[in-house]
């Protein structure tokens, strides 16, 4: 078992191999939704017909294929609460941004994690590439349109306020994120849940 297999397993399963990194003898491996498959893959599911369809079906699909290889799945939701955007950070592959979210060098800022598996074992990890904002004009710095967030941080309370009202993000996705040239195109459709859910059960 190595990363390119890896890879291929994860991609027959909608989602994305974003990383990885090593503690001792084990191997941590991020997984994301590909933004290609994954949306389609997930409103035909059994999960889509119920509550919380996003994390039961990654719970269901991780599970399932962590069985398979021997591995142990975690989840950025539920108990205990694991720290995944320090492990995405250890990956050298997410990076915070001129405008404090984490950017993939594949997925950008549009990057979401569903899911690790812990393997017992190393295995070989390619080399991270450089950071994806290295040489970026930062357009996230200045694509909010309701000014939340800009270099000196991120106001919660403004970027809700603009939700309620009038606005472009709730159907389309964040504006930032968007902005981002190394954020993938994905569902509309995919955006709008994301966005739905972000601010009904945000504080």
């Amino acid at each position: 078992m190595n990363y390119p297999a890896l890879e291929r397993q994860a991609a027959a399963r909608a989602l994305a191999l974003l990383g990885g990194f090593h503690d001792g003898e084990t191997t941590t491996l991020l997984l994301g939704p590909d933004p290609a498959t994954f949306w389609a893959t997930l409103t035909a599911s059994p999960e889509w017909r119920g509550p919380d369809p996003v994390d039961r079906w990654s719970r269901r699909v991780l599970t399932a294929w962590a069985a398979e290889i021997g591995a142990e799945p975690r989840f950025p939701f539920g108990q205990p609460l694991q720290p995944f955007v320090t492990w995405m950070t250890r990956t050298g592959r997410c990076h915070v941004s001129p405008a404090h979210l984490l950017a993939h060098n594949t997925q950008g800022l549009m990057v979401s994690a569903r899911g690790a598996l812990v393997l017992p074992r190393r295995i070989a990890l390619p080399d991270p590439p450089p950071s994806p904002c290295a040489h970026c004009h930062a357009p996230c710095l200045t694509a909010c349109p309701a000014g939340a967030i800009d270099a000196a941080g991120y106001d919660l309370a403004a970027c809700h306020a603009h939700l309620s009202g009038p606005n472009d993000c709730m159907a389309r996705g964040c504006a930032v994120r968007r902005a981002c040239p190394a954020s993938p195109t994905r569902p509309q459709a995919q955006s709008a849940h994301h966005m739905a859910h972000f601010h009904r059960e945000s504080p």
